[in-house]
Parts: structure tokens; C-alpha cells; sequence
């Protein structure tokens, strides 16, 4: 699967300063003329910002623009791979994501994206600043791991037992690349993906676990619309877990699909494209009026670039 990415948008890099002054990077895809909205994509355990080439091809020539980060510990970020001192790093880190996204755009419509642990990171961030998170427009989570996780029991008690007096002791996570994809050459580029790692420190296993429960508690707190998309044959993040949560929201304006053979990876997966309609679907019903206009060729208004 090659990335054309860069030659259907302008391509930005950029850094910004997360918790305690880390100089954290993200990079940015922006259509020609007019943008309508802006997906603001976070990537999961070990992951990257250039795995989601199928999202901004797809959506960059609809004239959305896409802002993805590389959190702390991963990619081109600074930072232990793998390791958090607490949860609270990684909210605050998106917090000031957001605003810098806000700043440069002002009044443009955002979206945010989060595919697995990036998924919990969002529905945290959301569940505990409603307030920020009423200037969203909406949030989609991809295969978020909110029950049973495909990761040895073992592996998992002992990262709650290191947390406390080896915190940055770190482990392997034992997930088979396989389970990523359906697609032999979506696993062939994760195997020889440089910038992707393994890791995951025993404090980030006890402060991921923590926040896993404390979203599940907090479900019926949930106000803003929500879409969740999920591999029915998802080994790493069990589907039952999203399902249980969707449950649990009593916000109407909420919807969950899953795809019965799809892996982990399911904007990298065999049905990506019923996937990426899927989600093209959602975010147009989700536009403000006047910008569902600007799309159908108004001309009316128009949202800054960058």
C-alpha cells in the first residue's frame, strides 16, 4: 500500500510543547482552497503519525484537513518508548494539541479521531473536560481497547506489580503483528516500520488499566456524538469492550459498527474502503449546516488553511 498522501494536500510539520516542556510532533495535511473541517487523529500503542495514509487519502480531495501527533514515547516524539510518569500526561498532551489546532484555525469545525490506546486517551479527554470538548464537533474511536486486551495475563500482572517500585521497568507487549491485518502487506510495513516499537512500561500498564475503568464508570457522563468503529475479529482490543461502553452511553446521537472478519488495523484492513466510507458518512452528517453549503459548492464560507 503506498502513500500518496503528500501529493493530494500540502504536508506540514510541526512541534508543540506538551506536559513538563516536552517538544512533542506532529505533522499536518491540508487540501487546496476551502477547508470544511478538520480530523485531528491520535495513534495507538507502539503507532506513529504516518499510519494513517487511507484516512487522508480519502479524505484530503473532500477538503478536510487532517492534524496528527506523535505522543510522548513514540515516533518522533521524545520520551521513554513507552512509558508515562501518569495518564493525566497524555490528556494534557491532546489538550495542548487542540488548542494549537484551534489557534491556527479558528472557527473551523474539529473532528477527533483516536484508534485504539489513542481511542481511551480521547474518551478520557472528553469525559473529563466536557466543557473543552463541547467545541468538538464529534469523536470517532477506531478499535478502542476498553475490555480484554490481547496481551498475556502475565505480562499484565506484572506490570502492575513493577509500577509501584519499577515504574520505567519495561516489557515487551507480545502482540503478534499479524493480528493487525488481514492485508499480508499492511503486516509486511508494520514489521519493517522503524519508528514503531513494542514497549510498554509497567507504569503505563497500571495508569491505562485505571483510566479503562474509569471511562467504563463514567459512560453515562458522555455528551457528544459519538461513532465507533470495530474488527469483529479484533484479537488486540476484544470488541466486546466497545460494545459494553456504547452501551453504557445514554447520549442519543451515538453509533457503533463492527465489521465481522476485520483485525485491529481496520483503516489498514481488507474492507478499509467500506471503513473509510463509513466514516466519510458520519462526519458529513455531522458538519455544521453552513458547512455542509460550503461543500455542495456555496461558496459562503471559508475556514483559514493553516
Amino acid at each position: 500500500m503506498i502513500d500518496h498522501s503528500d501529493r493530494l494536500a500540502s504536508r506540514k510539520e510541526g512541534r508543540f510543547q506538551g506536559v513538563g516542556g516536552l517538544e512533542l510532533y506532529y505533522q499536518s495535511w491540508h487540501p487546496e482552497g476551502k477547508v470544511r473541517a478538520i480530523l485531528v487523529i491520535v495513534h495507538g500503542l507502539g503507532g506513529h503519525s504516518d499510519r494513517y495514509s487511507n484516512v487522508i487519502e480519502h479524505l484530503i480531495p473532500k477538503q478536510y484537513a487532517v492534524y496528527a501527533l506523535d505522543l510522548r514515547g513514540h515516533g518522533r516524539s521524545p520520551g521513554q518508548r513507552g512509558y508515562i510518569n501518569a495518564w493525566s500526561e497524555f490528556r494534557e498532551d491532546l489538550g495542548a494539541f487542540l488548542q494549537l489546532i484551534q489557534t491556527q484555525n479558528p472557527g473551523c469545525p474539529v473532528f477527533l479521531l483516536g484508534h485504539s490506546l489513542g481511542a481511551v486517551i480521547v474518551l478520557d479527554y472528553i469525559l473529563r473536560y466536557p466543557q473543552q470538548a463541547s467545541l468538538l464537533q464529534g469523536a470517532i474511536t477506531l478499535a478502542p481497547t476498553l475490555g480484554k486486551v490481547g496481551v498475556s495475563p502475565i505480562r499484565v500482572l506484572l506490570g502492575k506489580m513493577l509500577s509501584r517500585v519499577w515504574p520505567r521497568f519495561t516489557l515487551n507487549t507480545g502482540i503478534d503483528t499479524s493480528t493487525a491485518s488481514r492485508d499480508p502487506q499492511v503486516v509486511a510495513a508494520i514489521a519493517q516500520d522503524t519508528l514503531r516499537h513494542t514497549r510498554a512500561a509497567a507504569r503505563l500498564a497500571t495508569e491505562f488499566f485505571a483510566t479503562v475503568d474509569w471511562i467504563n464508570a463514567h459512560a453515562g457522563d458522555w455528551q457528544l456524538p459519538l461513532l465507533i468503529l470495530h474488527g469483529g475479529a479484533d484479537r488486540v482490543a476484544l470488541p466486546m469492550g466497545s460494545d459494553n461502553f456504547y452501551q453504557r452511553v445514554k447520549y442519543a446521537d451515538k453509533l457503533r459498527i463492527e465489521y465481522p472478519e476485520a483485525y485491529h488495523e481496520i483503516q489498514r484492513d481488507l474492507n478499509y474502503r467500506e471503513v473509510l466510507a463509513d466514516l466519510e458518512d458520519w462526519l458529513e452528517r455531522h458538519l455544521p449546516s453552513e458547512v455542509v453549503q460550503l461543500g455542495r459548492g456555496s461558496g459562503e464560507l471559508e475556514f483559514p488553511s493553516s
